[in-house]
């Protein structure tokens, strides 16, 4: 075995001995990911940007299902527009990033780097709304984003980011409210069926919501280290947005009216929620419908076999092909099948073939599942039809795993001191009652650096009890450390 080959398949840091830095190691190991020589920025290397790639391609087809279509707007937004919305500008001060030149000359105003595009998109907006029958304005788009955080992590959150936020306009309250949740709704099924990503819907507190919304909509996912992330974010920006930008419409009455706006959006922390979710001590393990490469086929070689083996291998990946699976044959003669076999691993590749000698007599391959290590017999007349079905099962079995993951790590505490002892202790999701207050909100998260997550749909009205801080009854929520 060369240095390379040893150097490779040593271990990277367990989960249990330091969480953080595994993750860090997955994302540089696997070539995610490169630092770039720019404070908080990284430079996405072709594996992770192929599960982007992915990402975009099932997302962008359900966003235009639902109507939406894609546009782009400028990258630069003068500064006087950000600050039309004070709750908006305030929101965002700490994260802009100015250009205050242009080549020799010094701006007469500067121009922000977008954090989010709201101001932008609405200042368009204004001169393309003029009727109800311009309504409803439905537009997304796909571009890159700029907050100057302070504590960066790759993927999870960073200077720079990747994203799409959907922005539309409405004539009534009820059009944008439906909007909203829709919307929600449509980023639930995408990450519980596409990334196998369970996910609480919910509303964010008045403290938690957007920056300027009226009401902010989440869906929260829990990490294999018992921390939650925000997966994805719906806004009713009520008519804030269309006041402050003078977004108004002449209605079926004749009257002169301000419209209703939406804004929702989801990130490349996508990426990070799924290494988190479902990664572990040996690497990556990815849900098919989003992984770059669904099915590795490796060749054992021997000097007797190889031109057979070969010869096979390339016949299955051309028939695998053939049927829209993403297959990478690797052929490498200068590494072993078992440096191979680590290195797929770790790149989360949800099934591997391996085709040796005693396949060929045996007339097929052994199949080898990421999720469970699980090895067994193709016959090369069933390929076509039974790796769809393994890697359907790969899919299935991911989600199932993540959803009794949260089970088992959701609390429901009986009083603020075992609430701090399971935060410290167990970590997860803890449902609790919560009276409202945004000063007992505040107090919490002050004291175990937990947070509102959300005030969850499916709550049972009736469920009332007295507040985790100060008694007074109140209503359940989900707490949880977060990212």
């Amino acid at each position: 075995m060369s240095n390379n080959e040893k150097d490779f398949v040593k271990e990277v840091t367990p989960q249990a001995e330091d969480f953080s830095q595994w993750y860090l190691d997955i994302v540089l190991k696997t070539e995610m990911m490169d630092y770039a020589p720019i404070k908080g920025c990284m430079a996405i290397r072709p594996y992770g940007y192929a599960i982007w790639e992915n990402i975009q391609h099932l997302l962008d087809r359900r966003i235009k299902e639902t109507g939406h279509k894609n546009a782009y707007f400028p990258l630069f937004i003068p500064e006087s527009l950000l600050q039309k919305e004070a709750e908006h500008v305030e929101g965002f001060a700490p994260e802009v990033a100015l250009v205050t030149q242009g080549g020799n000359e010094k701006l007469s105003e500067k121009l922000v780097v977008r954090p989010t595009s709201e101001a932008i998109i609405c200042e368009m907006y204004a001169r393309w709304v003029q009727s109800w029958r311009d309504l409803p304005l439905l537009i997304n788009q796909w571009c890159n984003v700029v907050r100057w955080e302070k504590n960066t992590r790759p993927f999870l959150r960073t200077s720079e980011f990747l994203w799409q936020e959907g922005h539309t306009v409405h004539s009534t309250e009820e059009e944008a409210q439906e909007e909203t949740l829709k919307m929600l709704g449509v980023y639930q099924e995408f990450l519980e069926n596409e990334l196998a990503i369970p996910v609480i819907p919910g509303q964010k507190t008045e403290k938690e919501k957007f920056a300027g919304a009226l009401k902010t909509y989440t869906i929260e996912a829990l990490m294999a280290d018992g921390k939650a992330l925000q997966a994805g974010t719906s806004h009713n920006l009520g008519q804030h947005f269309a006041k402050v930008f003078e977004i108004k419409f002449q209605d079926k009455d004749d009257e002169l009216k301000y419209a209703w706006t939406t804004s929702w959006g989801v990130s490349t922390r996508l990426i990070g929620a799924l290494i988190m979710v479902h990664g572990d001590d040996r690497g990556l393990k990815l849900p098919p419908r989003v992984a770059p490469v669904q099915v590795v086929i490796v060749p054992i070689i021997t000097k007797k076999k190889r031109d057979e083996v070969l010869l096979r291998s390339k016949e299955i990946a051309e028939e695998l092909r053939g049927i829209g699976l993403r297959i990478e044959l690797d052929d490498r003669e200068e590494y072993s099948p078992g440096w191979k076999f680590n290195q797929w691993e770790m790149k989360g590749v949800p099934l591997r073939l391996e085709i040796g000698p005693r396949d060929l007599e045996s007339g097929g391959v052994t199949a080898v599942r990421r999720d469970t290590g699980e090895k067994s017999f193709l016959p090369s007349e069933s390929i076509p039809s039974q790796v769809p079905l393994l890697l359907q099962e790969i899919q299935d079995t991911l989600f199932r795993q993540a959803l009794e993951f949260r089970k088992r790590k959701t609390f429901r505490p009986v009083d603020y001191n075992e609430f701090k002892r399971i935060l410290e202790e167990d970590r997860g999701f803890l449902l609790a009652h919560w009276c409202g207050n945004s000063r007992c909100e505040e107090e919490i998260k002050a004291e175990t650096k937990a947070t509102i997550r959300c005030i969850p749909f499916d709550r049972d009205p009736e469920d009332k009890g007295p507040c985790l801080y100060c008694q007074k009854e109140g209503q359940l929520v989900y707490f949880a450390r977060a990212y």
